[in-house]
């Protein structure tokens, strides 16, 4: 069983490590992510062409891709870092933005599927079970459907692919080919009106993974880490009299900043059997 202070030593880890994670991400959310792993202690490079990418990819601690605005020459580069990065056995987390919304993404999925699984899929409910092969509601790039509904499927995937699948919502679901469940409970809503902070959730993984072998592990470490950021910048910015707007400010605060007791305090974490 997980404890607070396993998850800890994860994140004292990356303060310590300050790991290299290439992102081949968004462009809407390229600065935030960049900056959101800073905070947390890691090297963000956001490289996209495809005559760098496999050479970046094999200097890489892990790499992460996010389909969140494609282009067939970013499609190409995502395969080519993920073939790199899997033959060094570097982690690879994939961020299947907007799965389900329409035929190119879900080709795009299965592309980079066929080339080679990733070691973690994040995404929301409709978007992992979009990937899953089953339908789930969506509104663009935001799902309609609750995590929990997803969690089924997130195990099946997870049997199927071999990877660690974390379905993100109001509460987190992470679940491993072995039977591994951790659910947490931690965040707040404003996290969802800020661009860019669920794509950073996939970044952080990267960089969890990056220092802790076990991806489970890291996956939860990750996204824990990032819920009582959340709960605590939003706090503090409600308190101010502040709106999402100076949230986002706090939220990189508070990633540089959480301290573990804090973290010990604040987390919620099941295990169910």
């Amino acid at each position: 069983m997980l404890r607070a202070e396993d998850l800890w030593d994860d994140v004292l880890a990356l303060r310590a490590r300050c790991p290299l994670v290439h992102n081949v991400t968004n462009f809407v959310v390229m600065n935030f992510n960049a900056n959101l792993l800073l905070a947390a202690g890691a090297s963000p490079v956001m490289v996209h062409a495809r005559e760098e990418v496999e050479e970046m990819a094999r200097l890489a601690g892990a790499v992460v891709l996010n389909i969140g605005t494609l282009q067939p020459e970013w499609v190409e580069s995502m395969r080519l870092a993920l073939l790199a990065a899997r033959g060094r056995g570097t982690p690879v987390v994939l961020d299947p933005v907007g799965a389900g919304a329409t035929a190119y993404r879900r080709e795009v999925v299965r592309t980079l599927r066929a080339a080679a699984e990733p070691d973690v899929l994040r995404g929301n409910a409709a978007e992992i079970m979009s990937v899953a092969g089953e339908e789930g509601a969506a509104r663009g790039v935001d799902s309609l459907a609750e995590a929990g509904a997803a969690v089924d499927a997130a195990r099946r995937l997870s049997r199927d692919s071999g990877a660690v699948v974390c379905v993100s919502g109001a509460h987190d679901h992470v679940v491993d080919s072995t039977g591994r469940h951790a659910r947490l409970s931690n965040g707040h809503v404003w996290m969802t009106r800020v661009t860019g902070v669920g794509c950073g959730a996939t970044a952080l993984i990267g960089a969890f993974a990056a220092v802790q072998p076990d991806r489970w592990r890291a996956t939860v470490a990750a996204m824990a880490y990032l819920g009582i950021v959340g709960e605590v910048a939003a706090e503090r910015t409600q308190a101010a009299g502040g709106g999402v707007g100076s949230f986002q400010t706090a939220l990189l605060d508070a990633v540089q900043l959480l301290d573990a007791d804090t973290f010990d305090t604040r987390l919620r974490l099941e295990q169910p059997a």
